[in-house]
């Protein structure tokens, strides 16, 4: 009997995924201040932004992109 497991995403697949979802009209700031965490600021057209801060940036970038979509 076969088992159908998911194989769960790396950090770079994750990351492509969100970048793909993210529409060309809005604006993103990604930064990391030395040795603090990163922290992502996402505007959408309509003038909605919203900022997260995280210890990695795929988590910040899915963070934002949950809170503005």
């Amino acid at each position: 009997m076969g088992h159908n497991y998911a194989k769960p995403l790396t950090a770079e697949a994750r990351m492509e995924r969100v970048f793909s979802r993210i529409p060309g009209d809005w604006s993103i700031k990604m930064e990391r201040p030395q040795g603090g965490k990163w922290s992502v600021l996402m505007q959408r057209p309509d003038g909605m932004l919203h900022q997260e801060t995280a210890d990695s940036l795929i988590e910040a970038l899915e963070d934002v992109w949950r809170f503005l979509r």
